[in-house]
């Protein structure tokens, strides 16, 4: 039976990634959503995405954008000014491919997987976004700020007019453990500070987690 698995924000914990896609145990009929923020503040910003690539020759993989990795694109084309970048972690990143902090040092293989990201991802009883969402719109007609920006500490919405549940990251769950409002799932459980990287499969609640060590837990 094919599987439905969430992953939350990786911030460049590469170590975290390869150890849970080892204990998921990818098949080549799961669907495997990852939420955005691939990048930033964790050691390794490039082995995550080498492995984020791999990982889309496993599995049905569908990755969302999340708000470190447009504002790395967005500062490609020179939409921001470069600092405003490092301001949110970015020099991890760009020290991860090599001394200088020069942009051109990330290889166009992952500039393209990241324009190749989504804002959203539904399926018949779920929706996937990176940050948040208004319960009363369309996800067709959300707002890309919303979906990319907004915490849900800030604004925590209501039920989606869909009737679906709504699996998101963005807001870091610094205990480590998944928020579940029964509607809204979030499972950004912090890997990058201390906490877990986290994979929950949103049909069964089944989970597995691996922290920046390597190590694993299930339940």
């Amino acid at each position: 039976m094919a599987r439905v698995i969430a992953i939350g924000d990786v911030h460049g914990c590469s170590t975290a990634l390869g150890a849970l896609i080892e204990a998921v145990e990818p098949r080549p009929t799961d669907l495997i959503v990852t939420l955005g923020d691939y990048i930033d503040r964790g050691p390794d910003s490039r082995g995550v995405l080498d492995q984020l690539i791999e990982l889309g020759r496993r599995c049905r993989l569908v990755p969302i954008l999340g708000n470190h990795d447009q504002m790395l694109l967005d500062v490609r084309i020179g939409k921001y000014p470069i600092f405003w970048f490092f301001d949110i972690g970015g020099t991890t990143t760009l020290d991860s491919y090599g001394p200088g902090r020069e942009l051109s040092l990330i290889p166009d293989e992952h500039y393209e997987f990241l324009e190749g990201c989504l804002d959203y991802h539904e399926t018949a009883t779920h929706i996937f976004t990176h940050a948040n969402y208004f319960p009363d719109v369309p996800m067709a007609e959300q707002h890309a700020g919303t979906l990319r920006w907004e915490s849900i500490r800030e604004m925590t919405p209501g039920p989606h007019e869909s009737g679906k549940t709504v699996i998101v990251g963005h807001t870091p769950q610094r205990t480590g453990e998944i928020l579940d409002l029964g509607h809204l799932v979030c499972i950004d459980t912090y890997c990058h500070g201390g906490g877990w990287l986290t994979a929950l499969e949103v049909k069964t609640g089944e989970f597995w987690r691996a922290n920046q060590r390597g190590e694993v837990e299930a339940g």
